[in-house]
């Protein structure tokens, strides 16, 4: 990881579709949930989750925005 953690999430998520990394979060959540992993690997997966969160709400953001968009637009249309 880099010292930007903006930087690293990014980069370690970048390339990862919203489905994927929803799918890879949820597989996180449930291995932290069974339990049975070290101190150090409860610490990785908990970052891999926080990472992929990040890039889920990411998704959903400019999903939210694309939408609002194509709302607005017609209104604006008729409008002038």
């Amino acid at each position: 990881m880099t010292d930007d953690d903006g930087t690293a999430a990014a980069a370690a998520t970048g390339t990862l579709g919203y489905e994927q990394a929803r799918d890879e979060l949820i597989e996180v959540v449930r291995r932290l949930e069974a339990g049975g992993t070290t101190l150090e690997e409860s610490l990785a997966l908990w970052e891999r989750g926080e990472e992929l969160a990040k890039a889920c709400r990411h998704w959903l953001e400019g999903a939210r925005a694309r939408l609002d968009a194509a709302l607005a637009g017609p209104q604006e249309d008729g409008q002038g």
